[in-house]
């Protein structure tokens, strides 16, 4: 399973509980799309992650900002995600940034508002905010081969992702499928 946070904000932890915790720690790679402030911050994800790829945020310090790069692909189960923690231009900016990248879907963060478009040219999923949501549910993505999320493990859509929007109560607000 790959997972997604961001806009963690803290200067000492992850913040991370409930159902977001478990899903960092069972995941095969966390994405963190940036602004976790400090550089402890980064230090307590990557004690969790068995494997984090990380991109900075506008928030994020020093330390942070030579450690993670600014933008990033990530590959999973086959599609290429374009990782940004923002991008200027609105959607238009962030899929002309995944198409710059040759991906398949865009991530990104900044708003703190949980979110999957499947209308634009590149689907943009935003975790949201796990830690500080600003009047939005606290969340988390969970993306993951479709067969292994069907029943029985066995899916009709071979080739697809999909994915879910979490909040760390475990509740499931939002399901979307990536195709490859």
């Amino acid at each position: 399973m790959l997972v997604v946070v961001s806009d963690t904000h803290s200067s000492e932890d992850h913040r991370l509980r409930g159902r977001t915790l478990t899903a960092v720690r069972e995941a095969d790679t966390v994405v963190h799309v940036g602004d976790f402030y400090r550089e402890a911050v980064l230090d307590a994800f990557e004690a969790e992650a068995r494997t984090l790829r990380a991109v900075y945020g506008n928030n994020d310090d020093a330390a942070i900002r030579d450690r993670v790069p600014k933008a990033r692909t990530v590959e999973y189960a086959g599609v290429r995600f374009a990782v940004t923690h923002r991008h200027r231009g609105g959607d238009t900016g962030l899929v002309m940034f995944g198409r710059e990248r040759g991906a398949d879907a865009v991530i990104y963060g900044h708003s703190h508002t949980p979110r999957f478009d499947g209308s634009t040219a590149l689907p943009l999923i935003n975790p949201g905010s796990h830690a500080q949501p600003r009047g939005n549910r606290p969340a988390h993505a969970e993306i993951e081969p479709a067969g292994a999320a069907d029943a029985g493990g066995e899916g009709d859509a071979a080739g697809e992702l999909i994915g879910r929007l979490v909040t760390p109560d475990g509740e499931v607000f939002e399901e979307f499928r990536l195709g490859r």
